[in-house]
């Protein structure tokens, strides 16, 4: 089954939960893709065929036969499936105009193949009026190109995953005029021009900007970057059989998560479970006027599943919080405004600290303290991380394997500022290796960087969990799973992922629009049991 999940409120992507999602290289997937020609064994055209065959039955399940389709193919291999997606196309009885170029008189073999099985469907000017076929013209020299309309379906198939540098000259106007067209694209694997990983110095007006993309196989890593989404739009993986030959040639620190393997990877309690054997968490949380960043982060550590919650808070929160969570046990700071001491943490199996605790001198000072003296799994959040930013060479100072929660503001405190997604997607993966940290960049597509090197981007989440709080309720979440003894790396990866989950049942039965963080909390629940696989 493949569910739907969203990028922003305009893009849905898709994807098989239950499969292995690499993210290879395009390097990668060349090797994977020759490999499977060899071991099948299938022939190059073949597997050009397969790949068509799943992307003209995508578009004739979303597009009428009504639809006038305009195909742009290059002389390469994407051109190649291109020109078999046309030919499907006239098969099913569509009327398909397709572009050629062939400006160098250099079309790859399969591209030449699929051309000459195409020109059986060809129409001329004397019967364009019949109902399907193809107008097709090859490109040599000079292109008067179309009308396109807004009715109008632009496949474009020019380049794939094979580029290795900007688009210019002729390549280049044709992007722009598609782009300048109002009508609807779909790119075949990658839009033409995008590279499959680093865009930072591609030239990127000379990029397709594609409503839809379908991608063999693998997704590609340019697709979670959200610099790259008016170019990628909705995006769909379509398996077609890629033998991956899982040798050192097609590792890969990049991959998406897997529903199967979280739901394995939930704990059942024990019939003799009592609060003391199911977790004992530490949240510092809350400063003065900030008593809501510390409800929120220990309402979702409750319905996280922990046994026992203490919330270190300074006095002027107390009578807040004990009437909003009158299951924690409040440990209250000597100062009356913000957390001002350290304290020993040896009775806890976790600890959080972070959620509107502020920066102030006191603080500052009381927060590398108790991380010093930490002596439990701990995620750090919000202030802590913005303290953190302004001490870099504290960063060294913090526990290893410790989980880290950044926005992209925190983020940046961290690593410094970036050009790009990918530059900061690197520099975190470095520091995460390098400090041996586990560093969640939040944010669609939420990625774990772990100590190994290794990204899971998560598959879970809507845009309408961008509100005030939300990252408080994940490190509520991350900290119940902590204190229940889930290995660091699964308590991260997790609590995205329910995280992610409960926000798409709020969404789905709700409005992304009116979501808030406190519905994130109600709807943890049944974010658990849609992972355990029960009926809500």
């Amino acid at each position: 089954m493949l569910i739907h999940y969203f990028c922003t409120s305009k893009h849905v992507c898709t994807f098989n939960p239950n499969s292995t999602m690499k993210i290879l290289t395009a390097a990668q997937f060349k090797i994977i893709d020759n490999y499977t020609i060899e071991h099948e064994p299938v022939s190059s055209i073949d597997l050009m065929e397969r790949a068509s065959r799943a992307m003209a039955d995508k578009i004739c399940a979303r597009w009428t036969v009504d639809t006038p389709i305009k195909i742009f193919a290059g002389p390469g291999n994407n051109g190649g499936d291109a020109l078999a997606i046309a030919r499907m196309l006239c098969e099913a009885r569509y009327k398909v105009t397709v572009y050629l170029f062939n400006t160098s008189d250099s079309l790859s073999p399969d591209c030449e193949t699929n051309k000459q099985r195409l020109m059986k469907y060809q129409m001329d000017e004397q019967n364009a009026m019949r109902p399907y076929g193809v107008m097709f013209t090859e490109v040599t020299s000079e292109f008067k190109p179309p009308v396109l309309e807004k009715d109008d379906l632009v496949i474009d198939g020019l380049f794939g995953t094979g580029l290795s540098r900007p688009l210019n000259g002729g390549f280049a106007s044709v992007v722009k005029y598609i782009n300048a067209s109002p009508a609807t694209v779909v790119a075949i694997d990658v839009p033409s021009g995008l590279m499959c990983e680093d865009n930072t110095y591609n030239v990127m007006t000379h990029i397709v900007k594609a409503d839809v993309t379908y991608t063999v196989q693998n997704p590609k890593l340019a697709f979670f970057f959200p610099e790259n989404e008016p170019y990628v739009g909705e995006w769909e993986v379509l398996d077609i059989g890629i033998q991956d030959p899982e040798n050192e040639e097609t590792k890969t620190p990049y991959f998406l998560t897997e529903k199967d393997e979280f739901k394995m990877a939930l704990k059942k309690r024990s019939r003799f479970a009592h609060k003391g054997s199911v977790g004992k968490a530490l949240l510092i949380a809350g400063k003065k006027g900030m008593a809501g960043a510390a409800v929120l982060s220990a309402k979702a550590c409750l319905r996280g599943g922990v046994g026992k919650l203490t919330v270190r808070t300074p006095e002027c929160n107390v009578r807040v919080l004990q009437s909003a969570v009158p299951e924690a046990v409040l440990n209250v700071d000597v100062d009356n405004n913000c957390f001002s001491q350290s304290f020993d943490t040896a009775d806890y199996d976790a600890m959080g600290i972070g959620p509107g605790i502020g920066t102030s001198s006191y603080t500052t000072q009381a927060f590398i303290e108790q991380v010093s003296l930490a002596k439990c799994p701990a995620v750090i959040d919000a202030d802590a991380l913005n303290i953190c930013g302004s001490h870099r060479g504290w960063i060294a100072q913090l526990p290893k394997y410790c989980i880290l929660t950044p926005h992209k503001k925190e983020l940046f405190g961290l690593i410094g500022t970036t050009r790009n997604s990918y530059e900061e997607l690197e520099r975190t993966r470095d520091l995460a290796m390098r400090q041996q940290l586990y560093i969640i960049i939040k944010g669609a597509y939420s990625a774990v960087c772990t100590p190994e090197g290794n990204v899971y981007f998560n598959s879970t989440g809507n845009p309408g969990m961008a509100t005030a709080g939300s990252g408080d309720v994940l490190t509520g979440i991350i900290l119940a799973l902590l204190a229940q003894s889930y290995p660091p790396e699964m308590a991260a990866r997790l609590g995205v992922y329910l995280h992610g989950l409960a926000g798409d049942i709020v969404a789905e039965e709700l409005c992304e629009e009116s979501l808030i963080a406190s519905d994130l909390v109600d709807y943890l629940p049944r974010a658990f049991r849609a992972l355990r696989g029960k009926q809500n």
